[in-house]
């Protein structure tokens, strides 16, 4: 990009960020009118150091001895509001727009598309809200505080120099050119760092997760010096960055301090050349600049945080202008039959491993039981999410009720579907919550018992000190993989939809709790239209239908009996199955 371009990239960015400011119109309003009577109030101190000086020590003026003390108090009274109102006016604001944004761009991950997560790691996602949403503040109020109110000062001081001495104040502005150069330097510079400070927070995040998260398998494969290896990696190079930006901040300012030692040098030489220039004259430049000095540090410096809160804008506004998941449907229907049917369907997720699902067809009769069998990486989990639309085919139709899915209402679609995973997602909440979960959440108490009790759960939710009311932890991390997968299980019985889908359901109980379930599961399949993905083959060879999946291919259908009479690859899975459990049983 070049540089002409990424100015107005920054522009564009920055003037859609301060469209947030709208909401917050008249805290902004009084904020900047606390800013201008703050620069006023200093500049008017400025301009009384002349008769100050001059009436008071020279002249010895007996008004301007009384009331220039009430004066001097009158106007730091006054600053003092001032400076009040623009601070707490500015993080009034500030507050108010990173609110703003992490709640829009929470609300933009709940709709964003399963392959916006595949992606992206889980560490970026969450470091774009906790820290990138910080920077933003200092782009929409703080650089805009410091912005304003040096800005105003510099002029204010000016105009001051300007009356004092206006042949001595212009020699001083040959200083100006340099320092328009300058920050614009300092602003190329910052952008460029600023995108990479961003990339290193969420990769530091990531790790982070990683590590916490994967504790155990940390610790049992001794991965701490690899672990600590890469965390060291990460933090050195966000460590280089935000140098990089000091390095910057700090030439920016030593440049601009001898820009200034060189115009109160200039002050000095012909101050003492011009006629009739008094101590009261030559004390207002001198404070004048003085104080001006401060401000053109800030003023060049103020482009760090400034470039840092526009490059996390461009971060935020890029997830917040992502395409949502497809919902162009408008059917709505209280509750399906249940009959799926999959057309020449394909799937390709565009990692550039080829086709996950290659012209499949399937027919799942309404009411009865799917089984999806294969080795892993056939294509039996990319398949049942299709169902749901977590993922959009690539070609082909799939029907529900002999209407194309797209048809329906995303929401009204997956109000249709139970869904039962490998991976158990339980929240930091109670067993009730968990189990009466989103649009389940008005289920009285009786009703999720009754749930529980049928997925097994209450063996292990009596006993609670709380019961269902006791909270499962992060993660459900508070009880074992077969109780989570209980608690999972109740929740699907609980929504009682039309189509369940089971993805290994019962691969985390024993083997008496696993004996409870599948009774518990017998009865929910009945008049359900069910899918199980299973890798166990003795827990499906009562099912419909079995389809045998094969490098994203249906390569055998029909029932149990029937595909062990063919000889195919389900014979070959079975006897592979019934060898190994064979082989297990005369070890033990």
């Amino acid at each position: 990009m070049s540089a002409a371009a990424a100015e107005v990239s920054v522009w564009v960015t920055y003037r859609r960020l301060l469209g947030y400011l709208r909401p917050f119109g008249w805290v902004c309003a009084a904020a900047v009118l606390g800013m201008i009577v703050d620069a006023g109030a200093l500049s008017f101190f400025t301009g009384l150091i002349k008769p100050m000086l001059d009436k008071l020590f020279v002249a010895r003026d007996p008004v301007m001895i009384f009331w220039m003390p009430s004066i001097i108090v009158g106007i730091f009274i006054v600053r003092s509001l001032a400076v009040y109102v623009e601070n707490y006016g500015t993080a009034y604001v500030g507050r108010g727009v990173v609110q703003a944004m992490r709640e829009q761009v929470f609300r933009q991950y709940l709709k964003l598309p399963a392959s916006f997560y595949d992606g992206e790691s889980s560490g970026h996602q969450i470091a774009r809200i906790t820290y990138t949403a910080e920077q933003v503040a200092s782009a929409c109020t703080d650089s805009l505080k410091i912005a304003i109110t040096d800005a105003l000062t510099v002029i204010g001081l000016t105009i001051v120099m300007l009356v004092m001495s206006p042949w001595l104040t212009l020699v001083l502005l040959v200083m100006v050119p340099g320092l328009s150069l300058l920050v614009r330097a300092v602003s190329r510079r910052y952008r460029r760092i600023s995108h990479g400070i961003q990339s290193s927070m969420g990769s530091v995040t990531n790790v982070l997760e990683e590590v916490v998260a994967c504790q155990r398998e940390v610790k049992v494969y001794g991965g701490q010096p690899y672990e600590n290896a890469r965390f060291e990696a990460i933090t050195q190079r966000n460590r280089r960055l935000n140098l990089k930006v000091s390095a910057t901040n700090g030439i920016a300012t030593s440049t601009v301090q001898l820009v200034a030692a060189v115009a109160l040098a200039l002050i000095v030489y012909f101050a003492t050349r011009f006629k009739g220039m008094t101590p009261g004259t030559f004390s207002a430049l001198m404070l004048a600049m003085g104080g001006m000095l401060p401000s053109l540090k800030r003023l060049t410096t103020v482009q760090a945080n400034l470039q840092r809160g526009v490059a996390a804008a461009e971060d935020l506004f890029e997830v917040l202008d992502s395409e949502p998941e497809a919902d162009t449907g408008t059917l709505r229907v209280p509750r399906v039959r249940g009959e799926i049917e999959f057309r020449r369907v394909t799937l390709d997720y565009g990692s550039g491993r080829g086709l996950a699902l290659n012209g499949i067809d399937l027919h799942c009769q309404a009411g009865k039981v799917t089984a999806l069998v294969g080795r892993s990486g056939s294509g039996k989990s990319s398949l049942v999410s299709l169902l749901p639309r977590f993922y959009e085919i690539t070609s082909g139709e799939i029907m529900l009720d002999g209407k194309s899915l797209r048809n329906y209402a995303l929401d009204n679609l997956r109000a249709q579907i139970a869904w039962v995973g490998q991976n158990v997602v339980l929240f930091n909440d109670t067993i009730a919550r968990n189990i009466a979960y989103g649009a389940l959440e008005g289920a009285s108490e009786a009703e999720i018992i009754a749930a529980a009790e049928a997925a097994n759960a209450m063996e292990f939710i009596v006993p609670l000190p709380k019961g269902i009311h006791t909270v499962v932890g992060e993660s459900g991390t508070l009880f074992s993989g077969g109780q989570r997968q209980r608690i999972a299980i109740a929740r699907a019985l609980l929504k009682n939809a039309p189509i369940l889908i089971l993805d290994e359901a019962t691969s985390a109980l024993d083997t008496q709790s696993e004996h409870l379930i599948r009774e518990a599961l017998t009865r929910l399949m009945r008049e359900r239209t069910t899918l199980v993905i299973a890798h166990r083959l003795s827990t499906i060879e009562h099912a419909d239908n079995i389809a045998v999946l094969d490098s994203g291919q249906v390569v055998e259908q029909g029932t149990h009996a029937e595909l062990l009479a063919r000889g195919g690859h389900y014979a070959a899975l079975h006897r592979l199955q019934f060898h190994d459990a064979t082989a297990t049983h005369a070890v033990t």
